[in-house]
């Protein structure tokens, strides 16, 4: 039987320590071996205990959560989840965590009792142990402390460098763990202004918002959280709001977005599949897909669809992603026309834009 993951939970309260403590240890693969109540005693365990993940509030005394993280970044590299509240002020804090090398993170608010709490602790579950068995995220934070050779793995390649130029009309974008961080690498050096973009990053409301208006801050192209009954513009990248899907209405001569809970009983809101699969029924085989980092698989049912019109595809390599679970599950169904770098993403989009 293998070792159980070994995580460090550290936060200024008594009450969130405890409850994160008990979801974690409801699977028997984790095994909580500390907690501590604030960023000083957080990184002094980090340092001597070498956990293999460490979940980490923002809001602490003596060393607050952005602080701590750049200490771990910087002196022990360990893989981080971030504990933060679902406010604006939380999402621009979280936003610079995942800037500063957090892997991915937990609203606070769902982290204890409430009625979704099988959901929430599954979830968080399944981030952890996603998380640490990325071998392309072991071998990052290894290389960080010591520059050995890394172990040899798995490596996809794809017969193309590039698409072709087909006369694309839309680009549909899907991203999940470690997206924030990506997209701030692709986004603003998109160049295009003849078609829309549509993305869905999996995160809750409010969050989208802020990660909207830094990504329209940092790019050339207008990038804004979708609202209900907006009229598509060519050269926008619209992102689906966090808790709602984003999908599209035809009408004659223009296209507009509609936000909405439903479908309910996708396993993420907003989906990817979902957004695709619309943007698919408007523009056909001459949508763009693209699918980045992330766990899970959402997205490659409508990517499968995209492939059988003829459409064209371009997937993220296995070494730049945080998670390399969707595109994975892209990559191995035989629907990437191009694997590429993350660094090569927007070259790549607009050259055949």
């Amino acid at each position: 039987m293998p070792e159980p993951i070994r995580v460090l939970v550290v936060d200024d309260s008594a009450f969130m320590r405890k409850s994160i403590s008990i979801m974690l240890e409801e699977d028997k693969g984790i095994k909580v071996i500390a907690t501590a109540k604030d960023g000083v005693e957080g990184f002094e365990l980090t340092k001597r205990l070498k956990p293999d993940l460490v979940t980490l509030d923002i809001e602490m005394p003596r060393m607050d959560g952005l602080s701590t993280l750049e200490k771990i970044m910087k002196e022990c590299p360990t893989p981080v989840i971030m504990v933060s509240s679902l406010t604006t002020e939380g999402a621009e804090s979280t936003l610079k965590a995942l800037e500063l090398g957090a892997v991915d993170f937990i609203p606070k608010e769902l982290s204890f009792v409430n009625v979704n709490i099988i959901k929430i602790r599954e979830e968080l579950i399944r981030k952890v142990k996603e998380i640490v068995s990325q071998k392309s995220l072991r071998r990052r934070f290894r290389f960080i402390k010591s520059p050995l050779i890394p172990e040899k793995e798995v490596t996809y390649t794809s017969k193309f460098r590039s698409l072709p130029r087909i006369g694309y009309r839309a680009v549909a974008l899907g991203i999940s763990t470690g997206g924030p961080l990506s997209l701030q690498k692709v986004i603003p050096k998109l160049t295009f202004t003849n078609v829309p973009m549509f993305i869905v990053q999996h995160m809750p409301p409010k969050f989208t918002k802020s990660l909207s208006q830094r990504l329209n801050d940092l790019s050339t192209v207008n990038v804004k959280e979708a609202e209900e009954g907006e009229v598509v513009k060519n050269g926008t990248v619209y992102i689906a709001p966090g808790g709602y899907h984003m999908t599209l209405k035809k009408h004659p001569g223009f296209n507009t977005i509609k936000i909405s809970e439903e479908p309910s009983d996708t396993l993420h809101r907003p989906s990817v599949d979902v957004m695709m699969n619309s943007v698919i029924d408007i523009y056909g085989k001459q949508t763009m897909g693209v699918i980045m980092t992330g766990m899970g698989k959402d997205g490659s049912i409508a990517i499968d669809r995209l492939k059988k019109m003829g459409g064209h595809v371009i997937s993220q390599d296995q070494d730049s992603c945080v998670v390399f679970g969707m595109p994975r599950a892209v990559i191995e169904m035989g629907n990437a026309d191009v694997i590429a770098d993350l660094e090569k993403i927007p070259i790549i989009i607009n050259e055949a834009l």
